[in-house]
């Protein structure tokens, strides 16, 4: 009885509902209003990306060790580090890549763990770690970023590399202002002014690489960058200066017999760009690169609107010869699926 009297309830409330709709003709078209909009509102929340977001929280940490291979980072750095890592609180699991003077290791964190205080408690367990080699550099901690390309975005033109870069920057600027936070750029840079100074010559002559770099300052009109990249012995004299000639025949020392010691007689001089390794050109002429890239938050479609918008605007501005565009964009492949 019990159970009949249930069923009975439940096809009195169902009726109940049913009759409702019934006897009010336009509650069924209010109902269905309703939810249409509510999708309408929902739509305009729905994110775009090519992929469904896999967001890995990370922390990495860098051991710079000027003349050493992988095997030995392996062997003085990892092997000491790792453990000591591993033990950090929330750590899923870790990995390491060592290649000739540095090594870097990845760790993973679950998804929720408390970033912040992930990336303190790292940098802790690094620092209880002293028995790394005295030559290694000072460890450095990274919260890592998750990012997803958006689009590329290149400049490029018959005009000095400075300019393009410049351009670059600009650019970059604006699309901060318009909300597009996720940007990096890489390209053709000014030259640059390399001096090297061999460890012998500095030895024989009695000399620091301060003494020279202080030497350089005096002399040069711009000011030098003064960058001492470990035991290379290897500084930046600066980027608008004199010719490679005139730097190689600055006084860097008065001996107190009257006598002169000259740069060319301690290092070698060149000119390179200061991103030798990453020089850009698009139709054989100087270019910068600039990636977009989205946080999980973001959407593709949208941002790739925005910096389309941006670059139309740019245009028109631009010097004589000189041409942006949008390459690697995501949005129409993504549109598509």
């Amino acid at each position: 009885m019990a159970g009949a009297r249930t069923d009975g309830a439940t096809a009195e409330k169902a009726g109940g509902v049913l009759s409702y709709f019934t006897r009010h003709r336009t509650a069924a078209s209010f109902l269905m209003v309703v939810m249409l909009a509510l999708g309408l509102v929902a739509a305009t929340k729905i994110r775009s990306q090519f992929f469904p977001d896999v967001v890995v929280d990370t922390v990495t940490v860098t051991v710079a060790w000027d003349g050493a291979g992988p095997e030995e980072l392996d062997r003085s750095v990892v092997a000491l580090l790792d453990p000591a890592l591993q033990g950090v609180e929330g750590v899923t699991g870790s990995t390491a890549v060592s290649k000739d003077n540095s090594t870097t290791i990845t760790l993973s964190f679950g998804p929720g763990w408390d970033m912040a205080r992930a990336t303190e408690d790292v940098k802790a367990a690094v620092e209880g770690v002293r028995s790394l080699p005295d030559t290694t550099e000072e460890p450095v901690v990274r919260r890592g970023v998750w990012k997803d390309k958006v689009t590329e975005v290149v400049i490029w033109g018959d005009i000095a590399p400075d300019q393009i870069a410049q351009i670059g920057d600009d650019f970059v600027a604006r699309a901060f202002r318009a909300g597009i936070t996720r940007t990096t750029i890489t390209g053709v840079a000014a030259p640059q002014i390399g001096v090297a100074v061999p460890e012998t010559a500095r030895v024989r002559q009695d000399i620091s690489l301060k003494e020279v770099a202080d030497a350089i300052a005096r002399e040069i009109d711009t000011r030098p960058a003064g960058d001492v990249a470990g035991g290379g012995a290897r500084l930046r004299a600066g980027t608008e200066t004199r010719s490679a000639d005139e730097i190689r025949d600055l006084v860097v020392r008065t001996n107190p017999d009257g006598s002169q010691l000259y740069l060319r007689n301690l290092g070698t001089v060149t000119v390179t760009a200061s991103d030798a390794e990453r020089a850009y050109y698009m139709e054989g002429l100087p270019a910068v690169l600039i990636r977009v890239d989205r946080t999980a938050e973001g959407d593709a479609i949208g941002m790739e609107a925005t910096v389309r918008a941006l670059a139309a605007e740019l245009e028109p501005k631009l010097p004589a010869g000189v041409q942006v565009a949008l390459i690697n964009a995501r949005a129409q492949d993504i549109t598509d699926q």
